[in-house]
């Protein structure tokens, strides 16, 4: 049995004195892992979280592990080693994937979309910009996943304008005026997720605290639907992203 296929590299881990386990969001393969001989470098370099990478598999029988060998087709990591947040993004991107997709499940759309943000984090320095769009790569995660939030009309009133929260209870837009009443019990919802107010082709600039509310909207439906399906906790590689950005945030006001 052998394939190729283009990936993503979620995790790298040891096994035995010099080998590796690796594995990948592939293309067509969905989640996939493999073993690495030697010491865990490839054609191009060794191999490390979010690399894109071009893999090929070969086991005697399917279900195996099989065997991997690798080649370097871009390292957007190594781009953003001077930025601890954004190289935090990439990881928790790639530790949500790793805990939340079934093995060999293919999912051509998420490895799209994920090679697309890394891609472009690459190159955004400024957290609102890439904030915006990692955020809007959660929602598209937890659509992929069946837990998508419905951000096209009021849940209350049917109303397309002024959509500003999000029920907690029924992942459903709520508007200025239906939200008033409730707004302590609601989650905020960024103008940057509003449908007809940007797309991973237009990425608005957008504060910090935008990129927050964000976090916190998409971060309800990950523990609470998501991964509260799945028996597991967020990973923490998440919550070290929180974490450096509520930094960051704070910093100006220290000053």
């Amino acid at each position: 049995m052998d394939w190729q296929d283009e990936g993503v590299v979620l995790s790298v881990r040891h096994h035995g004195e010099s080998a590796r386990i690796v594995t990948l969001l592939t293309e067509a393969h969905g989640r996939h892992a493999g073993l690495l001989r030697g010491s865990g470098a490839s054609r191009g370099g060794s191999i490390q979280v979010g690399q894109i990478v071009r893999a090929d598999w070969r086991a005697r029988l399917s279900e195996q592990l099989g065997y991997y060998a690798l080649e370097s087709l871009g390292h957007p990591g190594a781009m953003m080693l001077d930025d601890p947040a954004r190289l935090a993004a990439l990881r928790a991107a790639c530790a949500l994937i790793d805990a939340a997709v079934s093995e060999r499940e293919p999912h051509p759309n998420l490895f799209a979309a994920t090679r697309t943000l890394f891609t472009l984090m690459a190159e955004m320095d400024d957290p609102g910009d890439w904030g915006a769009l990692y955020v809007r790569w959660e929602t598209g995660l937890l659509a992929e996943m069946g837990y998508g939030i419905d951000l096209q009309s009021c849940a209350a009133t049917g109303a397309t304008a002024d959509l500003t929260h999000v029920s907690p209870r029924t992942g459903r837009a709520v508007s200025a005026g239906a939200a008033a009443p409730y707004a302590d019990r609601l989650l905020v919802l960024p103008g940057f997720l509003v449908p007809g107010r940007g797309s991973t082709d237009s990425i608005p600039v957008d504060s910090l605290q935008a990129v927050q509310d964000g976090l916190a909207l998409t971060g309800h439906f990950l523990e609470n639907r998501l991964f509260a399906q799945l028996h597991a906790a967020v990973p923490q590689a998440r919550a070290r992203l929180l974490e450096i950005l509520r930094g960051q945030a704070q910093t100006p006001a220290q000053k």
